[in-house]
């Protein structure tokens, strides 16, 4: 754990924290994202909680990722609106630019705040895993005595039955499904530039 008191100075130290700690653990291929990644979430710290209020950086190994957790002491939760502001603003950004990064992120609350989550996959090649996944997926959905692949369109339309049933799915656990839907789409758009 780093803590760090949130000014714009202290935003270069939470880079040094990263790059050591990522070089110590062999995890270098991500510190560029690492970095960036920590920048945001303690810029954030500086604008959306106070100047000079106390927070931390936490990273953590975990199988193919790193974690990056920044911990403050504000129980308001950031939201990921449009980045609809004006060029020279800078509002909303920096949780649209993590989210396309990361191979997933999310916000927990706290006893005594919150903290703002990042993983950044280690294993470049995470979408060939995620190519594997939904063709298995989409398989269950498939007619099960049809062995020939099926037309573009049929293919599309089961795509979209599995996103729909997936969006359910998630609204009936209390999830946000316009929210998963939205960062869905980020991850793809950034992975497919």
């Amino acid at each position: 754990m780093v803590p760090f008191e949130a000014a714009p100075a202290q935003l270069s130290e939470l880079r040094r924290a990263v790059r050591s700690q990522l070089g110590s653990w062999g995890a270098s291929a991500v510190t560029e994202e690492a970095e960036l990644v920590a920048t945001e979430l303690g810029a954030n710290v500086i604008k959306h909680v106070g100047r000079d209020a106390a927070a931390s950086l936490v990273l953590e190994l975990r199988q193919r990722r790193v974690r990056l957790e920044v911990h403050d002491r504000s129980r308001a939760l950031p939201a990921l609106l449009a980045a609809a502001c004006a060029d020279s603003d800078e509002c909303g950004r920096g949780l649209h630019l993590i989210a396309a990064m990361a191979h997933d992120w999310g916000t927990v609350r706290t006893a005594t705040g919150k903290f703002i989550w990042c993983e950044l996959s280690l294993k470049p090649a995470e979408c060939e895993g995620r190519i594997g996944r939904a063709a298995a997926v989409l398989s269950a959905y498939r007619q099960p005595n049809s062995t020939s692949s099926p037309d573009p369109a049929a293919l599309d339309e089961t795509v979209t039955d599995v996103i729909t049933d997936l969006l359910h799915w998630l609204a009936v656990q209390g999830g946000d499904p316009d929210g998963a839907l939205g960062r869905a789409q980020m991850h793809y758009e950034a992975e497919a530039a």
